[in-house]
């Protein structure tokens, strides 16, 4: 239990060997998939500006780089493992000048306000600090207008999501309400969400 505890704590903020394993488990298939499906909550938009908050190991900021061609897209996490990582899953974007990556914390956003007309975070929400505060961050940086996507494995009620709160430390898994509240209370409206019809999947939405 102590190895098994010891690995999926990495979710929370790769680092070492086990955070090289989780990053790697990050960009695979089924992660993916959930990604896509969330992905595909976001319309009516044309963003030229993307935060992808809580990057990994950058994978769906490349889909998302795929998905807006004429978009550029600032990665970021806290960990240095999954900005590296990030980083080489994306040089070819880096070089071209379609994206960066940065090393910073969710709860102090290193950007200016109203530079983003887009921010996703995917899988990152059951660990952010203070969610409300968070949120508030993320709306100050979006642009009137702008689009707020949250992807969760977990819906907050499903056995898997309890479970895993249970082993790694500081994670919450949030219920659509809880995040619709925050949401509101940090300035979003239009707040929208979606469950997939067959796994406890969720998606999210808010405009700014």
């Amino acid at each position: 239990m102590g190895l098994l505890k010891s690995f999926f704590s990495q979710t929370r903020k790769p680092e070492g060997f086990l955070g090289k394993l989780m990053v790697g488990g990050m960009n695979g298939s089924g992660h993916a998939k959930l990604a896509d499906w969330g992905m595909s909550h976001i319309g009516g938009i044309a963003p030229l500006a993307i935060a992808e908050l809580g990057c990994g190991g950058g994978r769906n900021a490349a889909a998302l780089m795929k998905r807006y061609p004429a978009a550029k897209l600032t990665a970021l996490d806290y960990s240095a493992l999954s900005v590296e990582t990030t980083k080489k899953t994306n040089r070819n974007e880096i070089a071209a000048g379609r994206c960066s990556v940065v090393q910073a914390s969710v709860e102090e956003l290193p950007f200016a306000a109203v530079s983003f007309d887009l921010a996703t975070a995917f899988e990152t929400v059951y660990f952010w600090p203070g969610l409300e505060k968070c949120f508030a961050e993320v709306c100050r940086v979006l642009k009137p207008g702008g689009v707020f996507l949250i992807c969760n494995e977990s819906d907050g009620c499903d056995e898997t999501g309890r479970r895993f709160e249970k082993i790694i430390d500081g994670m919450k898994c949030y219920t659509a309400h809880e995040l619709a509240s925050a949401l509101k209370a940090a300035g979003f409206s239009e707040v929208k969400s979606d469950r997939h019809p067959s796994k406890p999947w969720l998606a999210v939405t808010a405009r700014k």
